[in-house]
């Protein structure tokens, strides 16, 4: 079981910039890819970026050029670094993370609660 826990949330003016954080339970070099998504009220749930364990990195392209994610294999953490903020990144940001399963053709998936970012014109 892993527990993911994100922090840094908040309230930005448009322009401004957040640095998202996201504590796992476990050694991060065990789990697969991490991720973050963002789901805004009435709106599908998105992927926003994704770090793998040999820290290949992919965007959003709404957010490519803006948001930098990383991984911190000693404190295991994974960040959002988000810049360049405007008021259509408002949304509660998950962290989430993959892990094998008991065989090959299984994968678990854990969730974080959310941090709220609020973006303001």
């Amino acid at each position: 079981q892993v527990q993911l826990v994100e922090s840094g949330g908040g309230l930005v003016q448009a322009g401004g910039s957040l640095r998202l954080s996201c504590a796992a339970s476990v050694d991060i070099r065990t789990l697969n890819d991490m991720a973050w998504y963002r789901q805004a009220p009435g709106k599908q749930r998105e992927l926003v970026a994704v770090i793998t364990s040999v820290y290949t990195t992919n965007y959003a392209d709404s957010v490519k050029g803006r948001f930098t994610i990383s991984r911190d294999n000693v404190r295991n953490t994974v960040a959002l670094q988000m810049n360049s903020l405007n008021p259509d990144d408002t949304a509660v940001y998950y962290c989430n993370a993959r892990e094998d399963g008991d065989t090959f053709l299984d994968e678990n998936e854990y969730w974080g609660q959310g941090t709220q970012v609020t973006v303001s014109s």
